[in-house]
């Protein structure tokens, strides 16, 4: 894949992520004005957040990024690629069956380890009944993780790209149908979580029979090439159960402050759309690019994809890092603060969106330097790096808690984020030509801090300017546009100007012309 092949494909995939996460905002939005940050709104995050966390761990996080290079390499191969997604669909299948049902049957004890600060009160036990409702959504998400890695290897990302949109749209359709019939609101949405999951597997399982993988259940059978995809994958999973262990801390510093569980993940939703519309669309189309390479023994085409898929991620995330940290208010304001969502809120979630604003590069540049591992099937070295990552994140979360309460969760976050991102750094320098940065990519990487710099002054006087406008309900959102319009035009002028990045790049990306 040519360098502006590459991106094109990254700008497909980031623009249903965009899409996506449009909808999220949308759905957060409709989230926080039914139920602000009251405790159904706290319980149904904790609930929905546990079949999310252990998908991350069995299947996005970890099965998926072994199984990626190795169905990648047999499709270069000719070899019998859809014999092995079919053991490993069946297999993943048959694992997550069971752990679905003694899931569903310690839903309090997963709450309890998920957020203990709610025992005693209304949100545990709401907590508990939203689980039981939707912790089945594991089985079908990671098996539609699994179904959209076969469709990015053969290039097909708007099929995969598509499913989250979709989950989003039904939520929100959900909504807006409890609140028409006077439904309530906390069990629609919980029951809406595994409608959800049948909806998403059933359009990828579709899409993958289209390029000839209709995958149908079978006994699983451990046959050579499946257990060597556990193999690769075990140090994978851990390093995922790590980084879950991770957000565990988080969850639990935030649940004995009421509120702050749906402070940090308003504030997360925001943080997400630059790191899912640039970060995971570079990370999904890198992998199986790089591992075709390297099967084909092509160092300096897989050189030139990580540093031109580096470029361009800098070029979008660092000047998204600063808007966060610079405009958090604002931004939590317009897009949140309204029925039962107040103005503690909005200062709270606020303080939160700084912190994770800060590590939003280093969220990126994982994204970026985990592919270098998984192409060559190394999971090890990420599981060692992310132990001592976890053990930074409880540190700072615990013992800063007492100091700046919960925004202690999001900061730690942060911070063991860039501790990450050193060591995969530092493990990626005995890698060969592929993983080294070439000379367009240091001369252009300051250039793009100074524009991101630049774009941050313009904000704050914008702001200051601003704020009358971003204060009247009616004006509000046309005075965040206003703001938001700023800090792009000043960017890309700056970057331009100083030669940061080409304007024709990114047209180029956008053509749908072929090379």
């Amino acid at each position: 894949m040519k360098p502006i092949r590459l991106i094109r494909s990254i700008m497909v995939v980031g623009g249903w992520t965009l899409l996506s996460r449009g909808a999220g905002f949308a759905r957060d939005i409709m989230m926080a004005a039914y139920l602000g940050a009251g405790p159904v709104a706290e319980a149904f995050l904790i609930a929905f957040s546990l079949p999310n966390m252990f998908r991350r761990f069995f299947a996005e996080g970890a099965f998926n990024m072994a199984f990626v290079p190795m169905f990648a390499k047999k499709l270069e191969g000719g070899e019998d690629a859809k014999g092995f997604a079919r053991d490993a669909f069946s297999g993943l299948a048959g694992i997550l069956i069971v752990f679905s049902l003694l899931g569903t049957l310690a839903m309090p004890w997963l709450v309890w380890a998920m957020a203990s600060g709610f025992v005693g009160d209304e949100r545990f036990d709401l907590a508990v009944l939203y689980g039981r409702i939707g912790f089945s959504y594991i089985l079908f998400i990671s098996l539609v993780a699994l179904l959209s890695g076969v469709l990015n290897a053969f290039g097909r990302f708007t099929e995969a790209s598509f499913v989250p949109v979709l989950m989003n749209l039904m939520f929100i359709a959900a909504m807006l149908l409890a609140a028409r019939f006077g439904w309530d609101m906390g069990l629609t949405l919980a029951w809406t979580v595994p409608v959800t999951g049948v909806a998403q597997f059933a359009f990828t399982w579709w899409s993958a029979a289209r390029v000839g993988f209709a995958l149908k259940p079978a006994w699983p059978r451990m046959t050579p090439e499946l257990k060597r995809l556990f193999i690769i994958a075990a140090p994978a999973v851990l390093a995922g159960g790590v980084i879950q262990i991770n957000l565990l801390v988080g969850r639990q510093v935030a649940s004995f402050t009421e509120g702050a569980v749906a402070w940090l993940s308003y504030a997360d939703r925001l943080y997400q759309l630059p790191l899912g519309v640039v970060g995971i669309a570079i990370g999904t189309v890198l992998l199986p690019d790089l591992s075709r390479r390297l099967r084909a023994g092509d160092a300096q085409g897989g050189r030139d994809s990580f540093n031109r898929g580096s470029e361009f991620a800098m070029a979008l995330t660092l000047p998204a890092a600063v808007a966060l940290v610079v405009i958090a208010m604002p931004l939590c304001a317009v897009l949140y603060q309204r029925g039962e969502f107040g103005a503690d809120d909005t200062a709270n979630t606020a303080m939160a969106l700084a912190a994770y604003g800060l590590g939003l590069p280093a969220f990126m540049l994982q994204k970026m330097l985990q592919p270098l591992y998984y192409a060559r099937e190394d999971t090890r070295r990420p599981f060692r790096y992310a132990l001592v990552c976890m053990v930074v994140n409880a540190l700072i979360a615990i013992g800063l808690m007492p100091v700046i309460g919960f925004v202690a969760a999001a900061l730690a976050t942060t911070l063991s984020a860039w501790v990450m991102v050193w060591q995969l750094w530092r493990g990626s320098r005995g890698m060969g030509e592929a993983a080294q940065f070439d000379d367009r990519f240091r001369a252009r990487a300051w250039r793009i801090l100074v524009a991101s710099l630049a774009m941050g002054a313009v904000l704050f006087g914008a702001m200051t300017v601003l704020g009358p406008m971003l204060g009247t309900p009616g004006l509000r959102y046309a005075g965040l546009a206003l703001l938001i319009g700023a800090g792009i035009f000043s960017y890309f002028a700056t970057g331009a100007l100083i030669g940061a990045f080409r304007l024709s790049d990114f047209r180029s990306a956008l053509r749908r012309k072929q090379d």
